[in-house]
């Protein structure tokens, strides 16, 4: 039974001057290698996943996407993981798209008939959505910390997180148009829920302008800026220590009702919340929290 379970062994690791006073853990089991990122886990509970091809601009490609799917797959179901930090190794948290990685689509498929070519730029298209919605299908809240460039796929993987933060230094930007085509992973279905302005919504995507840490902020696609990195991923992981400090019962349960609700009235969400907390007040969470100044929550 052991050999077919995680085994997690840590090497603890003074992260230095770059992130302040922080220890961290490095993920030493197998199933949380890979290629394309790193998995750390900063402190109890928590999580951080780094896009790692900082020499690539941690450009997304195909290798990257199978790579976010499977770790987020095995974080989804980790009893050990609570919350998942997001962000990106190097100068950037991403150039977006991997250009090189599209053309080897258009290579591999150039001599097909058109109809089973389209099918197959179907599949990539599906397979780069599915790693976006990774983030948002994960039960445990996943929080971006953005530094430098977030372009085109960029903006779509943020879009899917439950919580945003940047440097100053960032900008961002729906890029897509510049090159010939529409977003097509995400951004322009998830964009206009979280800022709430469909006509800048339409500018951004029509003009492909960037827009800075600060217009980010004010349009509320950013909770809050930060002067540098070290203070981004010092904040971020504090506010994740936080949430994993709570009921996982309580948190799972609050982000499978916000996502729910967004997609339905707010009588079907109170009637899904209902049904959900019928079980969900039986749980020894409840009474935990109650009875104890600082409870400690078993796993799930």
């Amino acid at each position: 039974m052991m050999g077919s379970l995680t085994r997690l062994s840590f090497t603890t690791r003074l992260l230095g001057t770059k992130y302040g006073l922080y220890r961290t853990m490095t993920v030493a089991a197998t199933d949380y290698q890979y290629e394309n990122l790193k998995v750390t886990k900063p402190s109890d509970w928590v999580f951080h996943v780094e896009f790692n091809r900082p020499d690539k601009r941690n450009a997304i490609n195909r290798e990257l996407s199978v790579d976010v799917i499977s770790a987020f797959k095995k974080l989804s179901y980790d009893p050990d993981c609570r919350v998942v930090v997001l962000s990106g190794a190097g100068r950037v948290f991403t150039a977006g798209v991997d250009f090189a990685s599209l053309a080897e689509v258009y290579q591999e498929t150039g001599d097909m008939e058109v109809s089973r070519r389209a099918f197959a730029l179907y599949k990539t298209i599906k397979d780069f959505q599915d790693t976006c919605s990774a983030f948002e299908k994960c039960p445990k809240p996943v929080i971006s910390a953005v530094h430098g460039a977030c372009i085109g796929f960029g903006v779509d993987l943020i879009s899917a997180c439950d919580m945003r933060y940047c440097t100053k230094d960032a900008w961002l930007q729906v890029k897509e148009v510049d090159f010939g085509l529409a977003a097509d992973v995400g951004t322009l279905q998830r964009l206009p829920r979280i800022i709430g302005n469909q006509s800048l919504v339409r500018e951004l995507a029509y003009t492909a302008r960037a827009i800075t840490s600060d217009e980010a902020h004010d349009v509320g696609l950013v909770s809050r800026v930060f002067d540098d990195k070290a203070q981004l991923i010092k904040a971020v992981l504090d506010i994740a220590s936080v949430i994993a400090k709570k009921s996982p019962i309580a948190i799972q349960t609050t982000k499978k009702s916000l996502l729910y609700s967004q997609d339905h009235s707010v009588q079907d969400g109170l009637d899904n919340i209902a049904a959900l907390n019928q079980v969900m007040l039986q749980s020894e969470d409840l009474m935990k929290s109650i009875a104890e100044k600082s409870p400690i929550f078993s796993k799930l």
